[in-house]
């Protein structure tokens, strides 16, 4: 039997629901702040990606899935999305546009890394960049709408952690810091720190290893050495975060695992999973698109982690997404069975979901099954309502049972989440 390649999964249905239920949620809410959905390749020229995402971070070094295609061209999966809707916007000359430019992505990546909890080789993200703006208020922008996203599902416990990366000269400077400070205690550094320390120094500050946090500890933090421009710029952003009511935390350690990043950087951790594990990261990145050879153009993004938020996602949004969101039509008699996909095309063309009972199961294993599955409501046709031109309809959630016309039942169906709401504010 032939098996998916390790690192990748496949997502089932009821599951897929959950998916498409928080895409939906990305889609209004980031709709609702401007922002339009960009499609990028699912592969793009190495090159992209080693002078964006920097040929010293783990990514490149040793994450990157890069094949050659039939003439010999390099070309890689993408690990992350930011770097490919950069490449957009200098190729498709969107700097003509009104700017700035706010735009969301959702879509796969692929990195080769070791496996562990909520990490897959081939994972979902879901983005949102705003291309064109250099102020504080852009960056406190994006991370509203980030907020307004996670309470959307339903989140209380979820931590914004924010720092001051600075400008690219004040992180030459603070290398030599790290390599000052971390020099005596190589021996205690892991491999891969040992060789950051050499290559990039500040991707020493990144490293999970529990050896390497300790010797790391006492490095001065970035802001430290920052000039001041960058740290008048977070310091306003945390104002705007402040005055809007968004709980943040500053974490003076974060530095974030690409090199594109500068000023405001963010995380954002769940406490089911551990402050190692990151649900949503970004930050500002003001000289990307320069460094691909376009003109300075300042941008701020982030990217959340797909697979490892479905796995923490509140209980009463899952309840909501996994019902069984279809009016489940039985037919009962022959003449019932030859009606049926008619009725249902009505319905379905008045905007009423519907999954007809093929198989001829009887009423009481079509109740078992819908009860089973899910499903909130099940409408009978049997002869005397197909004569009446009525259905019989069961709400398995109220525990009642009526009459509805054929004509109504549209209407029926969009009352019901609004019953539903009402049933959820009476309960004790």
């Amino acid at each position: 039997m032939i098996q998916r390649p390790r690192g990748t999964r496949d997502l089932l249905p009821p599951e897929s629901r959950l998916w498409q239920a928080v895409e939906a949620v990305a889609r209004e809410v980031f709709g609702s702040f401007g922002g339009e959905e960009i499609r990028t390749p699912v592969f793009e020229p190495t090159e992209l990606f080693v002078r964006s995402v920097g040929e010293t971070t783990d990514i490149v070094h040793k994450e990157m899935y890069t094949f050659p295609d039939r003439k010999g061209r390099s070309l890689t999966l993408r690990p992350e999305g930011t770097a490919g809707v950069a490449r957009a916007w200098l190729e498709n000359r969107l700097g003509d546009r009104t700017q700035p430019l706010r735009m969301y992505y959702i879509g796969p990546m692929f990195r080769y890394e070791r496996m562990q909890h909520g990490r897959y080789r081939q994972f979902s993200q879901i983005g949102l960049e705003i291309v064109g703006a250099d102020t504080p208020l852009a960056d406190a922008e994006l991370l509203a709408a980030m907020h307004e996203f996670f309470l959307r599902l339903g989140f209380a416990d979820l931590e914004i952690h924010l720092n001051n990366l600075g400008d690219p000269e004040d992180r030459a400077r603070y290398q030599d810091v790290i390599r000052a400070a971390l020099e005596p205690r190589r021996s205690e550094l892991c491999a891969d720190c040992q060789r950051r320390l050499d290559e990039n120094p500040l991707r020493v500050l990144d490293c999970k290893v529990p050896s390497c946090q300790v010797a790391a500890a006492d490095v001065p933090a970035l802001d430290d050495v920052a000039g001041d421009a960058s740290r008048q710029h977070v310091a306003r952003v945390e104002a705007h975060l402040e005055r809007l009511g968004i709980p943040y935390v500053r974490n003076r350690r974060l530095v974030r695992g690409l090199d594109y990043y500068l000023r405001t950087v963010f995380e954002v951790v769940s406490p089911q999973l551990g402050t190692n594990a990151v649900l949503c990261g970004g930050g500002r990145y003001d000289r990307l698109i320069a460094d691909l050879g376009g003109p300075a153009v300042p941008g701020v993004g982030f990217a959340i982690g797909e697979d490892r938020l479905i796995e923490v996602l509140p209980a009463r949004f899952r309840d909501v997404a996994l019902a069984r969101p279809a009016v489940y039509l039985v037919p009962l008699g022959e003449a019932a069975g030859a009606a049926v996909l008619e009725l249902a095309r009505g319905w379905v063309r008045e905007g009423v979901p519907v999954e007809v009972e093929i198989t001829g199961r009887s009423l009481k294993a079509a109740l078992k099954r819908a009860d089973r599955d899910g499903f909130r409501v099940v409408a009978m046709l049997g002869d005397d309502e197909l004569a009446a031109r009525t259905v019989t309809v069961r709400d398995l959630a109220a525990a009642s049972q009526t009459s509805v016309p054929f004509t109504a039942m549209p209407a029926f169906w969009r009352d019901l989440p609004a019953a539903s709401a009402r049933r959820e504010a009476e309960r004790p």
